[in-house]
């Protein structure tokens, strides 16, 4: 019985020997196989980094490593502090290099805030008040109809005998960028998703949209739309609806106080 014991304790005891010295191993393996090639020390991303992460807050999600010469990019991190207000322009991957193509100045950071502009299209943007917005929210990417109310001289022309005037003017007008009046991009709904589980974060997007009574809007649209969207926020007031691209278009043209009842 004894000398069973003995023998289970001493293959035991073998066994987390032979655990160990595998382990030591594999750990000097990179070190091994760098002993004779030049290296240099990089950032390396470790876990995933989301897309607008300021720098001062990279040092949590990169590591220094040791690579060949030849595998450093041209465009490599060398210091974080280098970095100052920027933030990442694109989600980075754990591998990877830290790279300064993919920071951009803060102020220059829309990201999913913002779509491309379509070729012969314009943009401008406009402050509106939430209650203009419609359900006090929109995103890039969304296609709007335009309300155009005026009122008064404005309006005379337009309702054909003065006095105040609404139309739907313009369908299917596509948002290129959102945000809060202060200038900061405005959250997606998926981005609110996301960090719905980081109460900092969320925290931060909440003071931002109730301390803002207005958003700024930008739009794509040609420039003879684009004048008389300036003069209706000129001069009258402009109300958005929300209008996806299968959405009816039947407006019954400009609506005063003698057609309201009809």
């Amino acid at each position: 019985m004894k000398t069973r014991l003995l023998g289970g304790i001493a293959a035991l005891v073998v066994a987390v020997i032979g655990t160990i010295i595998l382990f030591n191993y594999v750990q000097g393996a990179d070190k091994r196989a760098l002993a004779n090639t030049e290296t240099v020390d990089v950032l390396v991303v470790k876990q995933d980094v989301a897309a607008g992460t300021p720098a001062d807050k990279l040092g949590d999600y990169v590591v220094t490593k040791s690579v060949p010469v030849a595998a450093v990019a041209e465009d490599r991190v060398a210091d974080l502090a280098s970095l100052g207000n920027k933030v990442t322009s694109v989600a980075l991957m754990p591998g990877e290099q830290l790279l300064n193509s993919r920071l951009v100045e803060a102020n220059a950071y829309l990201g999913p805030a913002r779509v491309k502009v379509p070729a012969g299209l314009q943009e401008i943007t406009f402050r509106l008040g939430i209650d203009r917005v419609v359900g006090g929210r929109v995103e890039a990417g969304d296609t709007v109809g335009v309300f155009i109310s005026m009122g008064d001289a404005a309006a005379e022309g337009a309702a054909g005998a003065g006095g105040n005037a609404t139309q739907l003017t313009f369908h299917k007008v596509l948002v290129t960028a959102v945000q809060f009046s202060s200038g900061e991009a405005a959250q997606t709904q998926q981005q609110s998703e996301q960090s719905s589980a980081q109460g900092a974060l969320n925290a931060d997007n909440k003071k931002a949209a109730t301390s803002s009574d207005s958003y700024l809007i930008t739009f794509a649209r040609n420039s003879a739309d684009a004048e008389k969207m300036v003069y209706a926020a000129e001069f009258g007031k402009i109300y958005l609806s929300r209008e996806p691209a299968d959405a009816i278009e039947n407006a019954t043209g400009v609506l005063d106080k003698t057609r309201l009842f009809r």
